[in-house]
């Protein structure tokens, strides 16, 4: 299989999506067991009690408790609208912001950051015109704190679709802020997983897009997600990579494996680099992690650094490299946006 394929298919009864690259899985969204909530849901909430050490405070949301990371004009009692920004991990409450977000394929709505934006990745002048004519034009009348941003799958799109797509985010956004009378209760579900396949994963456009049932199965896809429930990821060369969530981090632990020549250490580390944020992805894992890489000279760390860079570039997950500590592992964190995929298939 080459290219790129998007599939859309079921899991255990539940909704999944995958997108399969040159016969390698490059990312995968399952919906979950019950009823969480799901990133990118918009909750009305009720200011709760703040938590002052911690620089937030908590919010009532309909199926328990959010932490919202902002204490500044929130008093208890007061009524917001609010997003889950990321999974809530066992034991803690959901967490949320209150920069809220509207998006769709083609248009992102943003209040109280105003502006009409076109995502840099348009580069033809002539095109950027007319998508800003149309910007202009959807966006009339709105209020001065609404802002619009169309994304980069407006290259490709008719412009009758596009003001059509325009149109309908702003009146969800213009309802939705209005919503704000009542008790916590939810506003607008969070994508899932074909929703976030049709809205995210159709730019660039996929050489083959499979909606019928048994997709996993016929492109493989199944025992490429049982490949992932394995803790040991095999690298180019016959060096290998462990990686282990822990309660407080992700460890991850490379190994050159038979390979004894001077630049074992080198090409093994390069191998897991750039396999490193493909593997992150597809198993959901975030937050703090550490790498122990093989043991490779300073002059090689430089390498090194210059290939991690250039493998975590193009990820949409907002991620930090922190770099090396004294004891030689190299640390980044990275923003949680979904439940870990062990957490997914139980």
């Amino acid at each position: 299989m080459t290219g790129r394929v998007v599939i859309l298919d079921e899991l255990d009864g539940r909704a999944a999506a995958a997108v399969v690259v040159d016969g390698q899985l490059d990312d995968l969204t399952i919906d979950p067991k019950d009823d969480v909530a799901i990133p990118g849901a918009i909750y009305r909430a009720v200011a709760d009690r703040p938590v002052k050490g911690q620089g937030g405070i908590f919010v009532k949301l309909p199926q328990g408790s959010g932490f919202l990371r902002q204490i500044s004009g929130i008093a208890p009692g007061q009524r917001l609208l609010v997003q889950v920004s990321g999974p809530a991990e066992p034991g803690k409450a959901i967490p949320v912001t209150v920069r809220l977000l509207f998006k769709s394929r083609y248009a992102i709505l943003t209040p109280g950051a105003p502006g009409l934006n076109i995502s840099r990745a348009l580069r033809d002048e002539e095109l950027r015109a007319e998508l800003a004519e149309l910007a202009s034009q959807g966006m009339k009348g709105a209020a001065e704190d609404l802002g619009l941003i169309l994304r980069s799958a407006c290259g490709e799109a008719d412009p009758e679709v596009i003001a059509q797509d325009i149109a309908a985010m702003r009146d969800l956004a213009e309802a939705v802020l209005a919503d704000t009378d009542g008790g916590p209760e939810l506003l607008v579900d969070g994508p899932g997983a074909h929703d976030l396949a049709c809205r995210d994963w159709l730019d660039p456009e996929p050489e083959e897009f499979v909606t019928d049932a048994g997709g996993f199965e016929a492109h493989g896809v199944l025992d490429m997600i049982d490949a992932l429930h394995s803790p040991r990821v095999d690298l180019v060369g016959g060096g290998h990579m462990v990686i282990e969530p822990t309660r407080a981090l992700v460890a991850i632990d490379v190994n050159t494996g038979p390979d004894t020549s001077p630049a074992a250490g080198l090409k093994v580390n390069i191998a897991a680099a750039r396999a490193l944020p493909r593997q992150l992805r597809l198993r959901g894992l975030g937050g703090q992690v550490v790498v122990d890489f093989a043991p490779v000279s300073k002059k090689d760390r430089a390498i090194l650094d210059q290939v991690i860079r250039a493998a975590f570039k193009g990820e949409a997950n907002e991620t930090n490299l922190a770099g090396w500590t004294t004891l030689g592992l190299f640390e980044l964190t990275r923003r949680r946006d979904r439940l870990p995929l062990a957490e997914l298939l139980g």
